[in-house]
C-alpha cells in the first residue's frame, strides 16, 4: 500500500490518509479481505500519531470500506461500496501523473529518472509485507 502525504496543504493527515485508502480500495489496489497494516506500523512508517491512523480507520470503517476485527486487525470490507466512477478514477489518476511530473520537472529529475522512480514503487508494493 502505498500512501504519499503532502504536508503543504491544508488538508488534514487523517483525511489524505482516508481518502487515499478509499481511492486504492475502489481502484482495486487493495482488494476485499487484504489485511490493512496495523495502526501502529502505518503510524510509524508515515511517521504519523496512532490517533491520526486510528481516525482514518474508524472512518474508513463508519464508510464500509475496511472492517476492523479486534486484535485480529483491519481488513478491506468483502462489499465495500465503490467510490469512484471509472471516468473519475481516470481523471484523478491523470491529475496524479501530471502533478508527478510537474514535481520531477521542478526537481531537474529526466523523464528517465521519474519512470524509475514510479518503477521502483510499485515493485515495493508487489513484495509482501
Amino acid at each position: 500500500m502505498m500512501i504519499l502525504l503532502d504536508s503543504t496543504t491544508r488538508i488534514p493527515p487523517f483525511e489524505q490518509l482516508r481518502a487515499q485508502i478509499a481511492l486504492q480500495v475502489s481502484a482495486g489496489a487493495l482488494r476485499p479481505g487484504q489485511r490493512l497494516p496495523t495502526i501502529r506500523k502505518l503510524a510509524h512508517q508515515l511517521e504519523l500519531s496512532n490517533g491520526t491512523v486510528a481516525r482514518a480507520y474508524r472512518e474508513l470503517e463508519y464508510a464500509g470500506i475496511i472492517n476492523g476485527r479486534g486484535s485480529s486487525g483491519s481488513f478491506v470490507a468483502d462489499n465495500p461500496p465503490v467510490e469512484y466512477t471509472a471516468d473519475e478514477r481516470h481523471e484523478k489518476l491523470t491529475h496524479a501523473a501530471a502533478e508527478a511530473v510537474r514535481l520531477s520537472q521542478q526537481l531537474g529529475a529526466t523523464p528517465s529518472e521519474l519512470l524509475a522512480a514510479i518503477d521502483s514503487h510499485l515493485r515495493q508494493q508487489e513484495q509482501p509485507s
